[in-house]
């Protein structure tokens, strides 16, 4: 190792591992308004003001009503499923895990593509 490397002394991969228990939660302070109003908005790299910043993350959590046309017998499992009500909340948790399965197999194929490409150069 060369001198002017930093040992960091410690196990990153045993600190990635470890799985936050609900008691160690209870050791984690609440944040408080004290806490925001010290921090820093920012819309992507942008510094921003605390105004711009809760109203973008407002809008970023505020859900759009749209129309959809769907199946007849796609509906129906749906609201069955669900019980009558939720189903439009069960529809939304689907296509959120479907979209969260794509994005998983583009992160797998980019890593298996750059692992090729060192392995042939």
């Amino acid at each position: 190792m060369s001198a002017n490397k930093y040992v960091l002394g410690s196990d990153l991969a045993k600190s990635d591992a470890h799985v936050i228990t609900p008691a160690e939660y209870d050791e984690i302070p609440e944040m408080t308004d004290a806490d925001l109003a010290r921090s820093t908005w920012k819309i992507g790299d942008k510094v921003v003001s605390e105004a711009q910043g809760r109203a973008a993350f407002g809008t970023a959590l505020k859900k759009q009503k749209v129309n959809i046309t769907l199946d007849p017998d796609v509906l129906a499992w749906y609201r069955m499923r669900a019980g009558g009500r939720g189903y439009q909340t069960l529809i939304n948790a689907t296509l959120r895990e479907a979209m969260r399965g794509v994005q998983v197999a583009e992160t797998v194929r980019a890593v298996v593509r750059e692992e090729l490409r060192r392995a042939s150069t």
